[in-house]
């Protein structure tokens, strides 16, 4: 709240908010329709391998050629940080390695990074966000993406006297879309390649939505930044609608389906079989809380909030998120009030390769969304025991042994390059005895 009476303060005595955006693609693109209409918001640069398109894309959003004309455009990240006239830094790529590489060099300028590139967020999250802390700027993940409306919702019942139950999305899922490739993606869109293609949609990016892999990614995210647990074998995606999140998400010794208090799930809108989830949340996030005390379970039940049977836990969901179109908020806060929009706190959960099929010594592996691996959610410290492969690493690394399908994949199979910034600065995460949740932090 107040973030309009800031900026507008800002505004009023000519210092406008001024931030950098690294990839002018769909997210980007989104944030870029909303900034004419935001008075005290400027775009000064946009960074992009290929600023023509960052151009286009520009005018397909609907900047007049005065806006553009004013903007500054690259092809080289690290601009956005020795800019001096940049306050804020969104990293837009969805490449987990230029993402840590551009993250590190805003936070050394001494400038706020707001994390878009979750895959970035989740290999080197923590560590990043301890440096951003230690050199006095932000490091937000980015308002209108599931995790940062996720983390939201979990401070404000916490904030509110709450516990947690449980904290997550919807998203559509079936056990066999874990081996789904690009080549058979669109099926299970209703599309063809051709109407696809004329859409401009990436077969590997939207097979990483249909695979589990942004699922397991965004939950890592989410645990990490809300010190919530993740299941000790993957997501288990039970199908579910709005009136039973309460009912499904709360501990097994209460009749759900979580093992405990305080974990991360994801709900999908398809039944087993196929068939829709009735009010399904495929668009959405949620938050089951449970009542404290006996007076506030009862108050519950007076203002007519849906319970489930013992009348102790309830859910609070947001049936949509309109990913870049809300990103001005996490630019704001960062800017104005000095705060993130989500940040991690701990690292409490991974995303790690898995084999889709049998593959062979001398393969390589493709990463979110391709042939060869998908991404599942596991506990960090299992991951960390087991030398697992993050997924975020999963990219253009050569076996060097067989992996059986639905085996996970460790850096013991692989030829991964230390000299690799990201490998490197995930090897530093690793090395560090790092506390897996504060104690002081409700569940």
């Amino acid at each position: 709240m107040n973030l309009t009476a800031l900026l507008r303060q800002r505004h009023e005595t000519g210092r406008p908010v001024r931030t950098a955006l690294i990839g002018a693609g769909k997210f980007g693109s989104m944030f870029l329709a909303q900034v004419p209409t935001i008075d005290g918001l400027e775009v000064a640069l946009i960074v992009d391998l290929d600023p023509e398109r960052a151009r286009a894309a520009c005018r397909n959003v609907g900047w007049n050629e005065e806006r553009i004309a004013a903007t500054r455009f690259s092809t080289n990240g690290t601009d956005a940080s020795h800019a001096d006239d940049v306050e804020v830094v969104i990293e837009a790529t969805g490449h987990p390695e230029a993402g840590i590489r551009h993250a590190m060099a805003a936070i050394e300028a001494g400038k706020h990074i707001v994390m878009v590139n979750v895959e970035a967020d989740v290999l080197a999250g923590p560590l990043l966000a301890e440096r951003a802390r230690e050199r006095g700027v932000v490091y937000s993940m980015a308002y209108g993406d599931q995790p940062a409306l996720v983390s939201e919702m979990v401070d404000w019942a916490r904030a509110a006297g709450f516990t947690v139950a449980a904290a997550g999305k919807g998203t559509k899922y079936l056990p066999a879309y874990h081996a789904v490739t690009p080549d058979d993606v669109w099926t299970h869109y209703g599309l063809t390649a051709e109407q696809a293609k004329a859409a401009g949609m990436n077969p590997q990016m939207f097979n990483s939505f249909l695979d589990g892999t942004k699922s397991a990614i965004e939950m890592a995210a989410i645990a990490n930044a809300c010190d919530l647990d993740v299941p000790e074998d993957g997501l288990r995606f039970p199908p579910c609608g709005v009136d039973d999140l309460a009912h499904i998400l709360r501990p097994r010794d209460v009749g759900g389906l979580l093992d405990h208090d305080g974990m991360v799930e994801v709900v999908s809108s398809l039944e087993r079989d196929g068939r829709p989830v009735f009010r399904d949340l495929r668009w959405g996030v949620y938050v089951v809380l449970k009542a404290p005390n006996d007076y506030a379970a009862a108050c519950f039940r007076q203002y007519g909030l849906p319970t489930d049977s013992t009348g102790r836990y309830a859910a609070m969901y947001k049936p949509f998120h309109l990913i870049g179109l809300e990103l001005s908020i996490s630019v704001l806060s960062a800017a104005l009030r000095g705060e993130p929009t989500g940040s991690c706190r701990s690292w409490r959960g991974d995303a790690v390769a898995v084999a889709k099929r049998d593959l062979t010594a001398g393969e390589s592996l493709d990463g979110e969304g391709g042939y060869t691996v998908y991404g599942r959610l596991v506990p960090a410290a299992r991951s960390k025991a087991r030398r697992m492969l993050p997924i975020g690493l999963a990219h253009g690394v050569h076996l060097t042994r067989d992996v059986a399908a639905g085996c996970v994949v460790t850096e013991n199979d692989v030829d991964l390059d230390p000299t690799r910034l990201a490998v490197r600065i995930r090897h530093e995460m690793c090395s560090r005895d790092r506390a897996q949740s504060d104690p002081q932090v409700p569940r």
